[in-house]
């Protein structure tokens, strides 16, 4: 049922993107169903995950709510146990949809682009609007003032023949017409009463100022206009060619060629770089480590050039240096413009040729890119289909929500995630940036550790979705204050005593109040870095705190233990003291950028850290009144 639900979403986007093409053609609808069994097909690549997800999600999301895994596990039946018909039944699925990817999806991609490409290229259904001119008719505008839709006549009617451009364009003017096709439907046919042709008799040209023109006077005349009205199915051999038509053995041969006739060009147009841009690297003479070229020309290690008799090629005594600048320093004006002009002309020519040989080597290079990515996506689909199974049906027994409010939203945010990472790491090994196995395999790799994850989660029966639990972090990671929660006992067994308990509350106070005394003011910048607050005394003070809340709430007088919830939660931040050795804080003091923020933080830190001190104190007071007064009345 989902797969279908699924099916149909992709097929109305399909539809919506497409639709111009579609519209106005006169289409049959056997012609038009076609192409959208094509497409549903050519969308199951896209389905079929989305509806796995979905379906996972409710189905064990409906376990979840109706405590049928409870029941489950209780039972001694784990959730990997529950789900194992269903991995058995997705593993044949996933094969399933690789057979799919690489026997019937190309077929139904060359037939579906085929038909959409044949519907682009029909022809428009005729319909003559009025009182604007009509320019659906290739090489033809006709304009109608008024048209009687029930006889099908036409009135006031106005044909500009602009096929041979619109400078010889040949004029019709009409008092009234009608309009049809031939039977074969290659051509419209008009039968025009009471008007007159303007045409010119030779071609106007822009300097032509009288150019000779027919005019013709008519009462009734026919004209045929090429006008193609016929669904024309194109040839699918040229799509077949293409790498969406081929299986994984056509595409493997495909690649192996071109990235065969890629190397061979490649050592081509070395040969041939090296051959006219390096010619000196080309023979090589003994005796004094002299390089010989074909033009007579010789490279010394000095780097001068010489000339030398060809004939003989005796290096030894025949060498006459040359000086290039004064060579060109010799030569007339004229002459020399004119070898700098040749100069100029031979490197633009082989500039032009190395960015057509550029463009060559790109251009196989991107259709080797295509091809691998197609063929990486024959098993991507498989795959994809397993890990939306470990996260749907994981996800599904901890969520505990069936139906489809609750699933569908998560089954979509998810999708959305997978489809906005698969689309760019497609387009990154599209485009050459990324390697094509790391582009294509992107989004399998992001998601199989959020499916192993869920799936741990679900079977220790973790709580992901707890939102305290976030809070909690979240409020530990940034510092926030968190509050204290003491229930009152409605029974209580083990009576404190007041005596204990002023001692207990005493002696927290004065731990308090020494532990303000030990730091009295702001620390400097170096105090902070190399000593910062005692938090091995802070973690005792801490664990005293607890203690005595802990010991006070069973104590009989209520508001004496409402009031333990004015006590603050003793945290111990590492900004009270970053670092805990001195080579780290010695670092830190010397790296500006970073130790001054934290000092600014780590002071705001302490001086909260003293507010709460000074808060314990107070509220022990408070309470060792509060228990006072007690004892003084019984």
């Amino acid at each position: 049922m989902t797969f279908f639900i699924v099916l149909f979403i992709v097929l109305m986007q399909f539809l919506w993107k497409y639709i111009d093409e579609l519209v106005g053609k006169g289409l049959e609808m056997s012609v038009i169903a076609e192409l959208f069994f094509y497409a549903a097909v050519t969308m199951v690549p896209m389905a079929l995950p989305l509806a796995i997800l979905l379906a996972s999600l409710m189905t064990f999301g409906n376990f979840g709510e109706k405590f049928e895994l409870t029941a489950m596990k209780a039972s001694g039946v784990s959730l990997l146990h529950a789900m194992r018909p269903l991995i058995i039944f997705i593993s044949f699925v996933a094969v399933g949809a690789f057979f799919f990817q690489n026997n019937v999806l190309p077929t139904a991609q060359v037939k579906m682009w085929t038909l959409l490409f044949s519907m682009k290229q029909k022809s428009p259904e005729l319909e003559i609007p009025e009182g604007v001119f009509y320019v659906q008719i290739p090489g033809y505008n006709l304009y109608v003032n008024h048209k009687d839709k029930e006889t099908g006549m036409l009135y006031d009617m106005m044909i500009y023949d602009v096929s041979h451009g619109g400078d010889n364009s040949t004029i019709l003017l009409a008092d009234s017409g009608r309009l049809a096709f031939t039977g074969d439907m290659r051509y419209l046919y008009l039968h025009l009463f009471h008007g007159e042709q303007f045409e010119n008799l030779r071609e106007q040209k822009s300097l032509d100022r009288n150019v000779p023109f027919r005019r013709e006077s008519f009462l009734d005349k026919e004209v045929l206009i090429p006008f193609d009205a016929n669904f024309n199915r194109l040839d699918e051999g040229g799509m077949r060619n293409q790498y969406v038509g081929k299986n994984i053995k056509e595409l493997q041969h495909t690649i192996d060629s071109v990235g065969l006739r890629l190397d061979s060009t490649g050592l081509i147009y070395g040969a041939e770089l090296k051959n006219t841009a390096f010619p000196l690297l080309n023979k090589r003479f003994s005796g004094d480590h002299v390089n010989y070229s074909d033009n007579g020309a010789i490279l010394r290690n000095n780097g001068s050039m010489a000339v030398e008799d060809i004939e003989n090629k005796d290096t030894s005594d025949k060498v006459i240096p040359v000086d290039i600048d004064s060579l060109l320093l010799s030569l007339t004006p004229v002459i020399r413009g004119q070898t700098f002009d040749a100069a100029l002309n031979i490197s633009q020519r082989q500039v032009t040729d190395y960015q057509f040989k550029s463009m060559m080597v790109h251009d196989d290079k991107y259709t080797i890119r295509r091809h691998k990515i197609e063929l990486l996506k024959k098993f991507t689909l498989s795959v994809a289909c397993l890990i939306f199974f470990f996260i749907g049906a994981p996800l599904g027994a901890i969520i505990r929500k069936g139906g489809l409010g609750t699933p569908l939203v998560i089954s979509v945010l998810l999708f959305l995630f997978y489809y906005i990472i698969d689309n760019t790491g497609g387009k990154m090994a599209r485009d050459g940036r990324w390697e094509v196995w790391a582009g294509i395999w992107l989004s399998t790799f992001v998601l199989a550790p959020l499916g192993v994850y869920v799936t741990y989660k679900a079977m220790n029966d973790s709580s992901v979705f707890d939102g305290d639990r976030y809070k909690e972090f979240f409020r530990k990671l940034l510092g926030r204050k968190q509050e204290r929660r003491v229930a009152y006992k409605e029974v209580i067994i083990n009576d404190i005593s007041h005596d204990e308990a002023i001692a207990r509350l005493s002696s927290l106070s004065e731990e308090c109040k020494a532990f303000c005394e030990m730091y009295p003011g702001v620390e400097t910048y170096k105090q902070y870095w190399m000593q910062g607050y005692d938090l091995k005394r802070l973690s005792e003070i801490s664990a005293i705190l607890e203690e005595d809340v802990d010991y006070m709430t069973d104590c009989r007088d209520q508001m004496a233990v409402n009031k333990l919830m004015d006590y603050p939660v003793i945290r111990k931040l590492w900004l009270y003291q970053p670092a805990r050795s001195k080579w780290i804080g010695r670092i830190s003091m010397v790296l500006f950028p970073f130790g001054l923020p934290v000092y600014l933080a780590g002071m705001n830190a302490q001086r909260n850290l003293k507010k709460e001190l000074v808060k314990v104190s107070e509220v022990s007071e408070a309470i060792i009144t509060r228990l006072r007064e007690a004892g003084s009345s019984l």
